[in-house]
């Protein structure tokens, strides 16, 4: 018996542990299979095939396009491990394209690579990297795992331009402990770095940037051609509930757009509310955007509660910086959320993620949905 930990956290030797390397045909994951491969494991690269547009091209900024397939396959056989694809295009229209549909056309601003990661990744090919008798799952998300007694802690990665780790909040436990994000401790030019010295074919190619089934950003055509009686017009109105103006459906805005309101006024307007049930848009001038209060629902917790009875940090969007707040947990999995310092901009559909600062770094407690 091996007494010493691999790189992975396992009392195993790499050339007895088996991982499955989810390559999704970027840098990034074809990286981490080579990284692995390089150190011993026996490697199994999967690749997710999730949806048909039709027009598959070199040049996609999306990521899982039929470029990235191939390029996931070369990537495999210069490595020589072996590589599958799998087909899930029907399991991503239901749990992420429909969930996206659905949620926009409410007014909200969703967020479909945590459905991706919460269902199809995370869970149908864990299934399956599990049926493969893997002893972990390997993936290229820049977030930090830390493994103690057999329990995996997830953090801010190193590169903060790179993190990931709000995209992740809805992992469980159960998850996160089979589970490994070796990328974590890296910088972005250092993996393309390690990239090149295994000569990877990906090795300078572009990061994705668009939502995989969102061509160039544009989310009003995916409901135009999915639901195409959302865009209903309707009324915009200022604060004082005047008609300022008509929109042409409430798919086209999102809080704290300013561009695109198409009503003119004395100071720039901005899209305070978006109300679906009576299809009106409410706008305001840019003062009126910043809230300290956020109600939260469907709540997934990492770590134990006592934790949040200390001032923790949040995020509110992605890109957004880490924010003082103090949480109120509730017994229906709802919570509320008072930031120290009101911020801009705040959306029902994201996702509001709970963070605490330690010795290791910022560690992930879970998050919620914010729901107002």
């Amino acid at each position: 018996m091996n007494n010493e930990l691999n790189s992975i956290g396992l009392n195993k030797k790499p050339t007895d542990t088996t991982v499955v390397v989810a390559m999704s045909g970027g840098v990034d994951s074809s990286t981490v299979a080579g990284m692995m491969k390089k150190e011993g494991y026996k490697v199994i690269g999967i690749t997710l095939k999730l949806y048909d547009d039709g027009k598959e091209v070199a040049a996609s900024k999306q990521c899982c396009s039929g470029q990235d397939i191939m390029d996931a396959k070369r990537v495999a056989q210069k490595l020589n491990i072996d590589h599958k694809i799998l087909y899930y295009q029907n399991k991503f229209k239901q749990g992420v394209i429909d969930n996206f549909i659905e949620s926009y056309s409410k007014g909200e601003t969703p967020i479909p690579c945590v459905q991706c990661n919460q269902t199809v990744k995370f869970k149908d090919l864990l299934e399956v990297s599990k049926d493969l008798k893997a002893d972990a799952m390997i993936t290229g998300h820049y977030v930090k795992s830390i493994t103690s007694d057999n329990q995996t802690s997830m953090y801010r990665a190193i590169d903060e331009n790179r993190d990931q780790s709000y995209f992740l909040f809805n992992t469980t436990k159960d998850q996160l402990n089979y589970l490994r994000f070796p990328l974590g401790g890296l910088l972005k030019n250092e993996t393309r770095e390690i990239a090149k010295n295994l000569n990877l074919n990906v090795a300078d190619k572009p990061d994705s940037q668009d939502i995989c089934f969102v061509p160039n950003g544009d989310y009003a055509s995916v409901i135009r051609k999915f639901r195409p009686e959302s865009l209903q017009r309707g009324n915009i109105k200022n604060l004082e509930g005047k008609v300022i103006g008509v929109h042409d459906g409430i798919i086209n805005f999102t809080i704290g757009q300013r561009k695109g309101i198409k009503v003119s006024d004395s100071e720039a307007l901005y899209v305070l509310k978006i109300d679906s049930e009576k299809n009106e848009i409410i706008v305001g001038p840019r003062e009126k955007l910043g809230k300290k209060s956020i109600s939260l629902t469907n709540l997934n917790l990492l770590e134990d509660k006592s934790v949040f009875n200390n001032e923790i940090y949040v995020k509110v969007r992605s890109t957004g910086k880490l924010l003082e707040a103090k949480i109120n947990l509730h017994q229906s999995n709802s919570a509320d959320v008072n930031l120290k310092v009101s911020e801009d901009g705040i959306s029902p559909g994201q996702a509001c993620v709970f963070y605490k600062r330690d010795d290791l770094g910022y560690k992930v407690l879970g998050g919620g949905w914010i729901k107002s």
